[in-house]
Protein backbone atom coordinates (compact mmCIF):
# COMPACT_ATOMS: atom_id res chain seq x y z
CA UNK A 1 0.00 0.00 0.00
CA UNK A 2 1.04 3.59 -0.62
CA UNK A 3 -0.45 6.46 1.35
CA UNK A 4 -0.40 10.14 0.40
CA UNK A 5 0.26 12.68 3.16
CA UNK A 6 -0.53 16.39 2.92
CA UNK A 7 1.73 18.22 5.35
CA UNK A 8 1.65 21.91 6.31
CA UNK A 9 4.66 22.17 8.62
CA UNK A 10 7.71 19.93 8.98
CA UNK A 11 7.03 19.18 12.67
CA UNK A 12 3.36 18.31 12.02
CA UNK A 13 3.96 14.94 10.43
CA UNK A 14 2.13 11.63 10.95
CA UNK A 15 4.10 11.09 14.16
CA UNK A 16 3.69 7.66 15.73
CA UNK A 17 1.57 6.48 12.78
CA UNK A 18 4.79 6.32 10.77
CA UNK A 19 5.98 3.49 13.00
CA UNK A 20 2.76 1.55 12.49
CA UNK A 21 2.88 2.12 8.74
CA UNK A 22 6.45 0.83 8.54
CA UNK A 23 5.53 -2.25 10.56
CA UNK A 24 2.70 -2.97 8.11
CA UNK A 25 4.89 -2.43 5.05
CA UNK A 26 3.05 0.74 4.01
CA UNK A 27 4.99 3.35 2.08
CA UNK A 28 3.94 6.98 1.92
CA UNK A 29 4.54 10.08 -0.14
CA UNK A 30 4.64 13.41 1.69
CA UNK A 31 3.52 16.60 -0.05
CA UNK A 32 4.82 19.63 1.88
CA UNK A 33 2.29 22.19 0.72
CA UNK A 34 3.80 25.03 2.77
CA UNK A 35 7.10 24.45 0.95
CA UNK A 36 5.56 24.62 -2.51
CA UNK A 37 5.21 20.92 -3.32
CA UNK A 38 2.68 20.23 -6.05
CA UNK A 39 -0.31 17.98 -5.43
CA UNK A 40 -0.05 14.87 -7.66
CA UNK A 41 -2.39 14.65 -10.63
CA UNK A 42 -2.86 10.90 -10.17
CA UNK A 43 -4.53 10.87 -6.76
CA UNK A 44 -6.39 7.67 -7.59
CA UNK A 45 -3.20 5.59 -7.33
CA UNK A 46 -2.91 6.18 -3.58
CA UNK A 47 -4.66 3.84 -1.16
CA UNK A 48 -5.43 6.51 1.46
CA UNK A 49 -4.96 10.22 2.02
CA UNK A 50 -3.85 11.53 5.43
CA UNK A 51 -3.96 15.30 5.98
CA UNK A 52 -2.11 16.70 8.97
CA UNK A 53 -2.38 19.82 11.14
CA UNK A 54 -0.80 23.22 10.72
CA UNK A 55 -0.74 26.74 12.15
CA UNK A 56 -2.67 28.25 9.25
CA UNK A 57 -6.47 28.51 9.18
CA UNK A 58 -8.75 27.22 6.43
CA UNK A 59 -9.92 30.73 5.51
CA UNK A 60 -6.40 32.18 5.09
CA UNK A 61 -6.34 31.61 1.36
CA UNK A 62 -4.80 35.04 0.69
CA UNK A 63 -1.78 34.12 2.81
CA UNK A 64 -1.72 30.49 1.70
CA UNK A 65 -3.27 30.24 -1.77
CA UNK A 66 -2.42 26.54 -1.98
CA UNK A 67 -5.27 25.92 0.49
CA UNK A 68 -7.68 26.35 -2.42
CA UNK A 69 -6.12 23.57 -4.47
CA UNK A 70 -5.74 21.42 -1.36
CA UNK A 71 -9.44 21.65 -0.53
CA UNK A 72 -10.27 20.82 -4.15
CA UNK A 73 -7.95 17.80 -4.03
CA UNK A 74 -9.53 16.58 -0.78
CA UNK A 75 -12.99 16.93 -2.31
CA UNK A 76 -11.88 15.00 -5.39
CA UNK A 77 -10.27 12.24 -3.34
CA UNK A 78 -12.96 11.77 -0.69
CA UNK A 79 -16.10 12.63 -2.67
CA UNK A 80 -15.41 11.89 -6.33
CA UNK A 81 -13.01 8.97 -5.92
CA UNK A 82 -14.60 7.91 -2.59
CA UNK A 83 -11.29 6.69 -1.22
CA UNK A 84 -10.21 6.44 2.46
CA UNK A 85 -9.32 9.73 4.11
CA UNK A 86 -8.03 10.65 7.58
CA UNK A 87 -7.77 14.31 8.56
CA UNK A 88 -6.17 15.42 11.83
CA UNK A 89 -6.78 18.91 13.29
CA UNK A 90 -6.40 21.19 10.24
CA UNK A 91 -6.96 18.11 8.07
CA UNK A 92 -10.26 17.53 9.90
CA UNK A 93 -11.28 21.14 9.26
CA UNK A 94 -10.25 21.00 5.59
CA UNK A 95 -12.41 17.94 5.05
CA UNK A 96 -15.38 19.84 6.49
CA UNK A 97 -14.69 22.71 4.06
CA UNK A 98 -14.37 20.29 1.14
CA UNK A 99 -17.79 18.87 1.98
CA UNK A 100 -19.46 22.29 2.18
CA UNK A 101 -19.30 22.71 5.95
CA UNK A 102 -17.89 25.72 7.78
CA UNK A 103 -14.88 26.38 10.00
CA UNK A 104 -14.34 29.41 12.22
CA UNK A 105 -12.51 30.65 15.31
CA UNK A 106 -13.30 28.78 18.51
CA UNK A 107 -14.77 30.88 21.30
CA UNK A 108 -12.02 29.51 23.56
CA UNK A 109 -8.86 27.79 22.25
CA UNK A 110 -8.69 24.17 23.34
CA UNK A 111 -5.15 23.32 24.46
CA UNK A 112 -3.85 20.57 26.71
CA UNK A 113 -4.91 17.10 27.75
CA UNK A 114 -8.68 17.01 27.42
CA UNK A 115 -11.42 14.39 27.52
CA UNK A 116 -13.49 13.56 24.46
CA UNK A 117 -16.81 11.72 24.56
CA UNK A 118 -18.29 9.58 21.82
CA UNK A 119 -21.74 10.26 20.42
CA UNK A 120 -24.10 7.27 20.10
CA UNK A 121 -23.07 7.06 16.44
CA UNK A 122 -19.41 7.18 17.45
CA UNK A 123 -19.75 4.32 19.91
CA UNK A 124 -20.99 2.07 17.11
CA UNK A 125 -18.61 3.32 14.41
CA UNK A 126 -15.84 0.85 13.41
CA UNK A 127 -13.24 3.64 13.61
CA UNK A 128 -13.74 3.75 17.38
CA UNK A 129 -13.68 0.00 17.96
CA UNK A 130 -11.71 -0.75 21.12
CA UNK A 131 -11.44 2.92 22.13
CA UNK A 132 -12.40 3.65 25.74
CA UNK A 133 -14.49 6.73 26.50
CA UNK A 134 -14.12 9.27 27.86
CA UNK A 135 -10.95 9.33 25.76
CA UNK A 136 -7.99 11.39 26.91
CA UNK A 137 -6.54 13.40 24.03
CA UNK A 138 -4.07 16.13 23.21
CA UNK A 139 -5.79 19.27 21.94
CA UNK A 140 -4.09 22.30 20.40
CA UNK A 141 -6.40 24.40 18.27
CA UNK A 142 -8.01 27.82 18.07
CA UNK A 143 -10.35 27.06 15.16
CA UNK A 144 -13.10 24.47 14.92
CA UNK A 145 -15.61 22.89 12.59
CA UNK A 146 -18.84 24.80 13.15
CA UNK A 147 -21.20 23.13 10.69
CA UNK A 148 -21.35 20.03 8.52
CA UNK A 149 -23.57 18.84 5.68
CA UNK A 150 -26.61 16.82 6.76
CA UNK A 151 -25.09 13.55 5.58
CA UNK A 152 -22.01 13.86 7.81
CA UNK A 153 -22.10 11.93 11.10
CA UNK A 154 -20.66 13.49 14.27
CA UNK A 155 -18.75 10.79 16.15
CA UNK A 156 -17.17 12.58 19.12
CA UNK A 157 -17.51 15.81 21.07
CA UNK A 158 -16.01 17.77 23.98
CA UNK A 159 -17.27 20.63 26.19
CA UNK A 160 -15.31 23.24 24.20
CA UNK A 161 -15.67 21.72 20.74
CA UNK A 162 -18.92 20.14 19.61
CA UNK A 163 -17.43 18.41 16.55
CA UNK A 164 -14.34 16.53 17.69
CA UNK A 165 -14.72 13.84 15.05
CA UNK A 166 -16.98 13.11 12.14
CA UNK A 167 -17.41 10.68 9.29
CA UNK A 168 -18.64 11.32 5.80
CA UNK A 169 -19.72 8.29 3.81
CA UNK A 170 -18.10 4.99 4.81
CA UNK A 171 -14.51 6.08 4.29
CA UNK A 172 -13.71 9.71 5.18
CA UNK A 173 -12.87 10.60 8.80
CA UNK A 174 -11.85 13.78 10.56
CA UNK A 175 -10.50 14.11 14.11
CA UNK A 176 -9.86 17.47 15.76
CA UNK A 177 -7.71 15.98 18.52
CA UNK A 178 -4.15 14.74 18.05
CA UNK A 179 -3.64 10.98 18.13
CA UNK A 180 -0.24 11.04 16.43
CA UNK A 181 1.92 12.56 19.15
CA UNK A 182 5.40 11.35 20.03
CA UNK A 183 7.83 12.24 22.82
CA UNK A 184 8.97 15.27 20.78
CA UNK A 185 5.57 16.67 19.83
CA UNK A 186 4.95 19.23 22.59
CA UNK A 187 8.51 20.56 22.53
CA UNK A 188 8.44 20.90 18.73
CA UNK A 189 5.04 22.60 18.63
CA UNK A 190 5.84 24.94 21.53
CA UNK A 191 8.35 26.67 19.26
CA UNK A 192 5.67 27.58 16.70
CA UNK A 193 4.56 31.18 17.45
CA UNK A 194 0.85 30.60 16.83
CA UNK A 195 0.82 27.48 19.00
CA UNK A 196 2.90 29.09 21.73
CA UNK A 197 0.36 31.93 21.94
CA UNK A 198 -2.55 29.52 22.38
CA UNK A 199 -0.55 27.55 24.94
CA UNK A 200 0.22 30.61 27.07
CA UNK A 201 -3.35 31.91 26.76
CA UNK A 202 -4.81 28.67 28.11
CA UNK A 203 -2.12 27.21 30.37
CA UNK A 204 -0.04 30.25 31.34
CA UNK A 205 3.65 31.03 30.97
CA UNK A 206 4.70 27.63 32.28
CA UNK A 207 2.31 25.91 29.91
CA UNK A 208 4.95 24.29 27.71
CA UNK A 209 6.74 22.74 30.68
CA UNK A 210 3.49 21.56 32.25
CA UNK A 211 2.11 20.09 29.05
CA UNK A 212 5.41 18.37 28.22
CA UNK A 213 5.39 16.57 31.59
CA UNK A 214 1.73 15.62 31.26
CA UNK A 215 2.02 14.36 27.70
CA UNK A 216 5.15 12.31 28.40
CA UNK A 217 3.44 10.67 31.38
CA UNK A 218 0.44 9.82 29.20
CA UNK A 219 2.47 8.73 26.16
CA UNK A 220 2.02 4.95 26.62
CA UNK A 221 -1.75 5.41 26.76
CA UNK A 222 -1.71 7.73 23.72
CA UNK A 223 0.40 5.24 21.78
CA UNK A 224 -2.04 2.44 22.55
CA UNK A 225 -4.96 4.60 21.41
CA UNK A 226 -3.12 5.60 18.22
CA UNK A 227 -2.39 1.95 17.45
CA UNK A 228 -6.09 1.13 17.87
CA UNK A 229 -7.03 3.93 15.47
CA UNK A 230 -4.44 2.63 13.01
CA UNK A 231 -5.82 -0.90 13.30
CA UNK A 232 -9.38 0.28 12.81
CA UNK A 233 -8.47 2.42 9.79
CA UNK A 234 -6.59 -0.48 8.21
CA UNK A 235 -9.60 -2.71 8.78
CA UNK A 236 -11.70 -0.15 6.93
CA UNK A 237 -9.23 -0.31 4.05
CA UNK A 238 -9.34 -4.09 4.01
CA UNK A 239 -13.13 -4.07 4.08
Amino acid sequence: MNFLVFQHLDVEHPGVFREFWKEDGISWTTIALNEGDAIPDDLERYDALAVMGGPMDTWQTDLHPWLISEIAAIRHYAVTLQKPYLGICLGHQLLACALGGSVGPASIPEVGLCSVEATPQGISDPFFNGIEFPMRTLQWHGAEVQSLPDDAIILATSPLCAIQSFRWGPHAYGIQFHAELTAETVADWSRIPEYAAYLEQVLGKQGAETLTKQSLAALPQFRQTAFQFHTNFMNKLAG
